[in-house]
């Protein structure tokens, strides 16, 4: 039971870091490859619709959203079937090789690589384009521009 916790805290961590994924080493840089490798467009859906799952349960949001108990749950089977089919089949000489060496850092480091291919593969679609660019109706350029100068970075096409 242990070893499930510790894997599927690892599966968070690293599907919900959106950032850069820390300093890896070589075995880690391995088993990120294999995950992103072994997993298809529709295992990458289904990691992103349970991550979404679980944060549609916090307050802000899960007033905006109509997933039942039973989606809920069948993300989550669907997300740990698919953890533990890329851990210990898929890519299992990669797993026991980053853990050995690197440690449960090499679980968050490498879904956090595979989460974020699989989030780019969302921002890719023409309507979450479409909707993510609605951001700068908002923004107003004269202040923008003035950070940016302040910063030194010049905001001119080259």
């Amino acid at each position: 039971m242990r070893l499930r916790s510790a894997a599927a805290a690892a599966l968070v961590a690293g599907a919900c870091a959106l950032g850069s994924p820390a300093a890896a080493g070589i075995y880690t840089d391995d088993l990120s490859k294999c995950l992103v490798a072994k997993a298809s467009a529709k295992d990458q859906q289904d990691l992103i619709f349970w991550v979404f799952s679980a944060i549609a349960q916090h307050p802000t949001i899960k007033s905006y959203t109509t997933l039942t108990v039973a989606q809920r749950d069948a993300a989550g089977r669907t997300a740990g079937l698919l953890m533990q089919r890329l851990l210990t089949d898929d890519c299992h000489k990669e797993s026991v090789a980053g853990l050995k060496y690197e440690g449960i850092s090499a679980l968050e480091s490498a879904f956090s690589v595979l989460g974020q291919v699989a989030i780019r593969g969302l921002f890719g679609d023409p309507e979450v384009d479409k909707s993510m660019a609605s951001l700068g109706s908002a923004i107003d350029d004269a202040k923008m521009e003035a950070l940016f100068k302040e910063a030194g970075i010049s905001t001119t096409a080259k």
